[in-house]
């Protein structure tokens, strides 16, 4: 069974504990959830107008939307403003700023009905984050820019979460994807070809559990729970902002959720940036993790009983 928490007051320590275990932590919209939210609709609708950033898949050709994400996404990514608004909300959640760090915050569209659903608008089958080369300590934040319903939301498979999935982490290498796969995003428009993690077996994704926010509210999980984008069925694009974060002191002892079944190559260590000053994390940190693989004591029995070849 986990839990589900609504405005917690608790500190930021026991909030990281307790989402280490599985829980999830949902908070309604605030000052500085509500300012980041109001900067990306003013991306989404300049480049999009004059049509709504909802329906403007509608009125556009899969190939002339793709050449609109190109500009979009990366300019509202790399925007200075966009790391100082980061920094506001993790100040507004309670976070000690000197010792968090944060990456850069990605822009979703999820469109609808299959309209375009690889590259730059790529539809995420059941996953944990864990399968691409973070810290085990990483943790999501995950907000809608507009309002969502259920079928166009984000699913988490909650029976997963004490449960391994035989995949093929194995063969995703951080760096690797960096080099190619992140930059040929906008090539894959019929169908996404680059190599990225995924189950091996049969999922039973029921039960799930869908969390549906107001514009701006904020959802906190673990980057090890098993979570998918669901099928857009709805007719408007959804767009979303996720940012991940990580504690120094965690990061220090290897401490966070429990590795189930990951076994990539590589690490998401560099892409982290403090809070207080954005600067990378010290580097006696990143030599504990840098192009570091798991090794069997690292991993779960019953995950080393479906899948072998782990180093």
């Amino acid at each position: 069974m986990k839990t589900i928490y609504f405005n917690s007051d608790v500190s930021d320590e026991v909030r990281r504990q307790r989402l280490y275990k599985g829980e999830l932590f949902v908070y309604t919209a605030c000052d500085s959830t509500k300012q980041l939210c109001a900067f990306a609709r003013e991306f989404c609708e300049e480049v999009f107008y004059p049509y709504d950033p909802r329906d403007a898949q509608h009125h556009l050709s899969v190939e002339e939307y793709v050449e609109i994400l190109k500009e979009l996404k990366p300019k509202f990514i790399h925007h200075p403003k966009t790391k100082i608004l980061i920094q506001n909300i993790l100040k507004e959640s309670g976070c000690d700023l000197s010792k968090t760090y944060f990456d850069v915050p990605r822009l979703r569209t999820s469109t609808a009905k299959g309209y375009l659903t690889s590259g730059l608008a790529y539809v995420f089958k059941p996953h944990r984050d864990i399968w691409y080369s973070p810290p085990m300590c990483q943790l999501n934040w995950w907000l809608p820019i507009y309002g969502i319903e259920s079928d166009n939301s984000m699913a988490f498979h909650l029976h997963y979460w004490s449960k391994p999935v035989k995949n093929d982490s194995c063969d995703f290498n951080y760096q690797e994807w960096n080099k190619k796969g992140r930059k040929d995003a906008a090539k894959q428009v019929k169908k996404d070809t680059r190599k990225q993690s995924g189950a091996l077996e049969p999922l039973e994704l029921d039960p799930q559990i869908r969390v549906i926010t107001e514009p701006g509210g904020l959802l906190i999980f673990s980057g090890a729970h098993l979570h998918s984008s669901v099928p857009n069925t709805t007719d408007r694009t959804r767009l979303s902002i996720d940012f991940r974060t990580v504690h120094y002191e965690e990061l220090l002892t290897k401490d966070g959720a429990p590795n189930l079944d990951s076994a990539c190559s590589g690490t998401t260590i560099r892409d982290y940036l403090r809070g207080s000053d954005l600067t990378q994390l010290p580097p006696n940190i990143i030599e504990l993790y840098e192009e570091k693989k798991p090794t069997v004591d690292e991993l779960s029995p019953q995950y080393l009983d479906k899948q072998v070849g782990v180093a």
